[in-house]
């Protein structure tokens, strides 16, 4: 793993001070690129979806084993959905409106009210008073120590790899995201178009599963949208709870340290990144979500610079990740509950 954990906010800052100037350029749609990537997206999925309707008269196996291949590919998809939520994919704000639409059927993500909660994300990524939105929970160290054992038990259920991985994308992808359950001033007409795309995800499902037949259409809608939820989430949480993470109150949370320190660089195949749509360049992307996943990669590669302070990972060493359990505001990193209880247990002997 290539960290710099002891890099001060004043270094990174003196370092990266030009770095509106630098992402500018990235920024810029380009329409050929897109177009190129919506075929290399949608086409593969839309093949492998009707193979594995095929299969599982053939094979519940097999069929499994695409759906999980697909999950790729619809992860692909909602990264273009992500995009035109940021209004990057293209440059007309009607149209990425459309296209993300249309992909919230594939991914079962409602386009406008995720884009907005990702979008507040982005604004306050790494401030301890907003982490219950648009994050993964967690606690700090104080927090969990001032729990009860009930409260601690459920914590620990909760942040458990199953759970976390598993049970939880289940559940925000079929009912989290279903509901308004999170709202500020104005989001009246969020909360509409939310309810209205919902009810349109449902109206086509409904009719899917009518056309193709109950059992295989939730085998195979139902194989690929699970998989997706597992791969969406261990990225998401390596990307912002990793070890030498940058969280802060507001009062001391600075903007570059949070996209630089507080996302990672996932270091992928080629064709991982491909697959992913180069979201593992998360660092970029927090730094400015107006660069459109295209050009993460190019962007990360003529400018050194913004590799400098970053958090570089490989899927290997990602794995010890599940056991990021807490935050601890003294250390300033994330520990394993063996590293609390036995920081625990030295306190008690010590005092």
């Amino acid at each position: 793993m290539d960290t710099t954990p002891n890099t001060s906010v004043e270094e990174i800052n003196s370092s990266l001070r030009h770095w509106k100037s630098i992402v500018a350029k990235y920024q810029e749609s380009n329409t050929p690129r897109a177009i190129g990537q919506l075929f290399s997206s949608f086409g593969p999925f839309v093949a492998l979806w009707i193979a594995m309707y095929f299969s599982v008269d053939y094979s519940i196996w097999l069929t499994l084993a695409l759906g999980a291949v697909n999950a790729f590919f619809l992860v692909r998809i909602f990264i273009i959905q992500h995009d035109c939520g940021h209004y990057s994919f293209l440059q007309k704000r009607k149209v990425n409106d459309a296209i993300g639409f249309i992909c919230s059927f594939f991914s079962s993500i409602p386009y406008t009210y995720w884009a907005r909660v990702h979008s507040y994300h982005h604004g306050h990524t790494g401030q301890l008073e907003h982490r219950d939105i648009g994050d993964i929970d967690f606690l700090t160290v104080d927090e969990y120590r001032d729990l009860g054992k009930w409260g601690r038990f459920k914590y620990r259920i909760f942040r458990s790899p199953i759970v976390l991985f598993v049970v939880v994308p289940v559940i925000y992808l079929g009912v989290v995201l279903r509901i308004p359950r999170i709202t500020f001033d104005g989001w009246g007409k969020v909360h509409l178009k939310q309810h209205i795309n919902n009810i349109s995800i449902a109206a086509v499902y409904i009719g899917l599963g009518f056309l193709l037949g109950w059992k295989s259409f939730l085998i195979v809608q139902g194989s690929i949208i699970f998989f997706f939820g597992i791969i969406a989430f261990w990225f998401f949480y390596v990307q912002h709870q990793h070890e030498h993470t940058f969280m802060q109150w507001t009062k001391n949370w600075d903007y570059l340290t949070a996209a630089i320190k507080g996302a990672t660089f996932y270091k992928l195949p080629r064709w991982l990144h491909f697959l992913t749509g180069n979201i593992g360049y998360h660092h970029i992307h927090h730094l400015s979500s107006r660069i459109p996943n295209y050009n993460l990669r190019r962007c990360a590669k003529e400018n050194p610079v913004l590799q400098k302070y970053v958090t570089k990972i490989s899927f290997f060493q990602s794995l010890p990740m599940m056991f990021n359990k807490l935050w601890d505001e003294e250390k300033q990193r994330m520990i394993s509950f063996k590293e609390f209880y036995q920081s625990e247990g030295k306190a008690s002997v010590a005092g």
